[in-house]
């Protein structure tokens, strides 16, 4: 990433006094236009960040290096992007640090692949795995774009893979600290999974319905080779301050999607048996999932 002066090539984003954004990358001799008015790219090239610039119209706009998180949310899309709480959720939870060996699937747009090639660092490795090409190429173009690569080079901790991780990930022989797995059936890659972490490594899945959960928590339980999963989500907020006028903002991200960790047992260990009975119907009749063995059908 860039600091200092901002360069020809490198992304800006410039915001107006309505909160209305623009991203765009510096040309030498480009202009900018909008219905404020129209600005020149060298203008800003050659300037420190954080500056108001005023257009030919008289429209005035402030001019920083965009955010990671403000560059997912305005990246082209192939598929729907994983949103910054849900990232930094990503990070902290599963764990990603510097030097570990992270595996992903899908990679969607590459919203995710930026924050966990951050967390790595030069040091560490993420390899990531996409079914569909036309995803996996906005995804190449997404990453690019945001680590400033030269034509027809990526980050050097990145590897992108077009194939299905259940197969992929076997024939590479890869061994990882983690894996994130955000795709419609993330059970099914739960064995390769298995077999590719470590002891003591996480797996993460990113599912967007009640549904996904339930069966994915239902497989790792039955697998036996990890601890209790664990589910959550998380709801974010914002506040007006102003004056004694302090209270919740209108709007609100809401769900995005649930999150689901366990770590990785030792080769032929078990995690203890669970002693809290499930709720009374939890595996009725009406229950047609995975059961682990030692459940048996309960009713209401």
């Amino acid at each position: 990433m860039h600091r200092g002066v901002l360069r020809p090539g490198e992304w800006v984003r410039l915001v107006d006094s309505k909160g209305r954004k623009h991203n765009f990358a510096l040309e030498a001799g480009k202009r900018f236009f909008s219905n404020r008015g129209h600005l020149d790219h060298d203008e800003l090239i050659g300037r420190e960040e954080g500056f108001t610039v005023t257009t030919s119209a008289g429209g005035e706009y402030l001019v920083f290096r965009p955010l990671l998180s403000e560059f997912v949310v305005s990246m082209p899309r192939g598929a729907a992007v994983v949103y910054p709480k849900d990232a930094a959720q990503i990070v902290a939870l599963a764990d990603i640090y510097p030097g570990a060996r992270v595996v992903e699937a899908g990679v969607g747009s590459g919203a995710l692949t930026c924050s966990l090639l951050r967390a790595v660092g030069p040091h560490g490795r993420v390899a990531s795995f996409e079914r569909r090409e036309e995803f996996a190429e906005v995804a190449r173009r997404n990453v690019d774009q945001f680590f400033s690569a030269p034509p027809g080079e990526s980050h050097p901790a990145w590897t992108l893979t077009v194939g299905d991780l259940a197969e992929a990930l076997p024939a590479s022989g890869e061994r990882c600290d983690r894996i994130i797995l955000d795709m419609l059936a993330p059970w099914e890659c739960l064995e390769a999974a298995a077999d590719a972490l470590v002891p003591g490594g996480i797996v993460c899945a990113y599912v967007a319905t009640t549904t996904q959960l339930s069966r994915f928590v239902e497989t790792v339980r039955v697998h036996g080779g990890f601890t209790e999963p664990q589910a959550w989500e998380s709801l974010v907020r914002d506040w007006h301050v102003e004056g004694l006028a302090v209270r919740p903002g209108h709007k609100m991200i809401g769900h995005t999607a649930f999150l689901v960790t366990a770590r990785r047992m030792a080769p032929g260990a078990r995690p203890p048996r669970r002693t809290r009975r499930p709720a009374p119907g939890a595996y009725g009749v009406d229950y047609h999932g995975p059961r682990p063995a030692d459940v048996v059908s309960t009713d209401a």
